[in-house]
C-alpha cells in the first residue's frame, strides 16, 4: 500500500468507504469491520487483476476504486460459493 502513496491509515479509512459502497451496490448485509476488510482486501485482488491487464491505479481515488471493484468481485464469489 505505500507504493501507492496511501498509508495504513487512510487504507482502512478508504477501504472501509469501498466496502461499504459495494455492499450498498450488491444489496449485502455486512457490518463496518467486514467492509474495511473486504475494500482493503479487494483493493489487493482488484490490482492483482488489473495488473494482469496492464492497468495500475494509484493514489486515493484509485485505491477507492480498486477497492471497490475488489469488494464487489469478492461478494460476488462468497455468494457462489455459499449456493
Amino acid at each position: 500500500m505505500e507504493e501507492q502513496g496511501v498509508g495504513w491509515i487512510a487504507a482502512i479509512v478508504i477501504g472501509g468507504i469501498a466496502g461499504w459502497l459495494a455492499e450498498k451496490f450488491m444489496e449485502s448485509k455486512m457490518g463496518v469491520i467486514m467492509n474495511i476488510i473486504l475494500g482493503i482486501v479487494g483493493a489487493i485482488v482488484a490490482n492483482a487483476i488489473l495488473g494482469l491487464f496492464g492497468i495500475a491505479l494509484g493514489g486515493w481515488l484509485g485505491y477507492l476504486i480498486a477497492g471497490f471493484i475488489g469488494a464487489v468481485i469478492l461478494i460476488w464469489v462468497g455468494r457462489l460459493i455459499k449456493r
